[in-house]
This record gives C-alpha cells, sequence and structure tokens, in this order.
C-alpha cells in the first residue's frame, strides 16, 4: 500500500482557505463618525476616514444606489461586509481605491 500525500491547500496565491481575498486593502472595519464621515479599517491595521459629503451633495447620485445615503439614518447603517464598506441596499464603496487614498495622505474623499 502507497503511503498518501498530505492535503495541500488549493487556493490561489492571495485568498484565503475560506476563498475571501487575503490583500492588503480588505476592509475589516467601518463605522460612521461624523456627518457622511466613516472611520475605517484595513485587513493589514491601516486606518483612516472616508468623506462622501461633496459625492452625496452632488445631482450625480440622483437615481442611484448611493441617494439613500443622503439620509443620515440610513448613512449610519454603513458596515464592512466581504472586505468592503457595504450598505443595506447593495452600494458599497472602491476598496483598493481607499485604501490607496488613505495610504497616501490618511484619508479619502470621494470626488
Amino acid at each position: 500500500m502507497q503511503p498518501t500525500e498530505a492535503a495541500q491547500s488549493r487556493a490561489s496565491p492571495g485568498v484565503s482557505a475560506a476563498g475571501e481575498s487575503a490583500a492588503a486593502w480588505r476592509v475589516t472595519e467601518a463605522a460612521p463618525c461624523g456627518r457622511w464621515t466613516l472611520a475605517v479599517r484595513f485587513r493589514d491595521g491601516l486606518a483612516g476616514e472616508v468623506d462622501l459629503g461633496g459625492f452625496l451633495a452632488s445631482p450625480a447620485v440622483v437615481g442611484t444606489p448611493f441617494e439613500p445615503l443622503r439620509d443620515e439614518a440610513f448613512f449610519r447603517q454603513a458596515q464592512a461586509a466581504e472586505g468592503v464598506v457595504r450598505w443595506p441596499n447593495g452600494a458599497d464603496l472602491a476598496p483598493d481605491a481607499m485604501y490607496d487614498a488613505i495610504r497616501a495622505a490618511g484619508r479619502w474623499v470621494v470626488p
């Protein structure tokens, strides 16, 4: 009888065994910290603020999934889910762009 090989991880590089990306820019925490501002933390420990005030004041958000975020009570429902900042209606933010801006300046002002 031949010995069997030990089971090896089939996960791709940069992906955890659970299938979730191990990228540093994955969001682990998100909490409102002001009017249309969030405090966020990433997988590698980097932390900073995200300012959506100008973006949400723009007429460009009318009719988009971001329009409900203008309601402060709804905005405060932001949470970190699956590595991104997400709201109950499916609106979410690009974690890689957020990470790059916060790493450079400590803050991301959403354009």
